[in-house]
């Protein structure tokens, strides 16, 4: 299929907008295999089929590279505790939180988890989503961690979407271990990552990293065990306050680090190092009101890839619009709009260990979005508006 008529916005690998105006796009299968001036077409490509596109706005298609939406109940109850002025940490202490939403996730089956799990998946690919990243981390016992993988696997059964799994065993401490993470890491969270594991259902090892949670020497036992089984690693690292996540996650080579609220600049240089892309998750930030925002200049200064995503979840960020993060990583974080673009394309592809992904170029896999729009700053600037013409996944429509 040939696309022309388009102001194509490429996002070349020097991180610009890479504008084509006039632009062509050849799709052969499931990849792009040619892209430029439409000028410049070359004559093999003039036979094929053509979709005119009106002078539409072509970008490369959006990436969620930070989700939780696999999960059961909801935590509307807790959302109005911390309006009346309950912290995250002390809803997470008196048995809310993630506690809570385990005990809904335990007791639902597959097929509502499924279900559920999909009308949140479908908001993401009315925005022009074609990834998703999800994690485990609602189980904490092997059961339903294993239940939460498999139920992931299967959304891309149901619905034209890649789907990226993450193993988030050390999510929160169960309260059958209450007082003794270390027992329960033993004998639950490196076993259910091996069972996981061996039916092939892990891409990535997660871990969240926080004085509610797990320190990084227990964070840095399940990487350990993650690099014997030959997996990436990604960290909730530094959201709530300084545990050190962030450097630990740069010495394991990790593919990113997650919320970095609290990150430092000698953090940002570990992470640049390493090649960690730095996630930003606007969401969180709005729904817990925090003050403490990501250290965008120093991971600008640094060079760290900065990434954006929903971290749609029941508690911290009941967010299942991509686009609207886009718009809070402006607002909030004063990113640019070039910079909210390549978060959800480009940055989020390599936080996900995607090198296929993100940008318009000769062997990228053919996953586009067609906007209603004149220019990509408008993608980031409007607010509460969806102008997606069309989807491309796989080099379809």
């Amino acid at each position: 299929m040939l696309l022309t008529n388009a102001t194509i916005a490429t996002l070349r690998t020097d991180d610009t907008f890479g504008l084509i105006e006039a632009g062509a796009v050849v799709l052969d299968g499931d990849r792009i295999s040619w892209v430029g001036a439409e000028r410049d077409l070359p004559d093999s490509y003039a036979s094929l089929p053509v979709r005119n596109l009106d002078g539409r706005l072509v970008t490369p298609a959006l990436i969620d590279c930070h989700t939780h939406v696999v999960f059961g109940g909801n935590r509307a109850a807790e959302f109005e505790q911390r309006l009346n002025g309950a912290s995250y940490a002390e809803v997470a202490k008196a048995g809310g939180g993630i506690v809570s939403t385990v005990k809904a996730t335990r007791a639902a089956d597959p097929e509502t988890l499924l279900a559920d799990a999909l009308t949140r998946v479908d908001a993401l690919i009315a925005e022009g989503v074609t990834v998703i990243e999800v994690k485990s981390g609602y189980g904490l016992d092997q059961d339903t961690e294993l239940k939460m993988l498999r139920v992931a696997r299967q959304i891309s059964a149901k619905r034209p979407v890649d789907i990226r799994t993450s193993f988030l065993g050390a999510h929160a401490v169960p309260p059958e271990f209450i007082g003794d993470p270390d027992a329960y890491i033993d004998t639950v969270c490196i076993p259910t990552l091996r069972a996981a594991h061996a039916e092939g259902l892990v891409d990535a090892v997660d871990g969240f990293c926080e004085g509610i949670a797990f320190d990084t020497a227990q964070i840095a036992r399940i990487f350990d065990v993650a690099r014997e089984l030959g997996l990436p690693v990604k960290l909730h690292a530094e959201q709530l306050s300084h545990m050190g996540g962030a450097q630990l996650a740069a010495r394991y080579g990790a593919l990113s680090a997650d919320h970095v609220e609290y990150t430092t600049e000698t953090d940002a240089k570990f992470m640049a190092k390493a090649g960690t892309v730095a996630v930003l998750l606007p969401g969180a930030f709005y729904t817990l009101r925090e003050t403490q925002s990501p250290p965008v200049e120093a991971f600008r200064t640094h060079r760290v890839p900065m990434a954006l995503a929903t971290d749609c979840n029941p508690g911290s960020s009941p967010l299942a619009s991509l686009l609207l993060a886009m718009n809070m990583g402006c607002t909030l974080f004063r990113l640019t709009p070039l910079e909210a673009l390549l978060g959800v394309t480009a940055h989020a592809a390599n936080a996900l260990g995607m090198t296929d992904r993100g940008r318009i170029a000769p062997g990228a896999q053919a996953d586009l979005c067609v906007w209603d729009v004149q220019h990509p700053a408008e993608l980031a600037y409007r607010i509460g508006f969806n102008p997606l013409h069309a989807r491309i996944f796989r080099g379809q429509l």
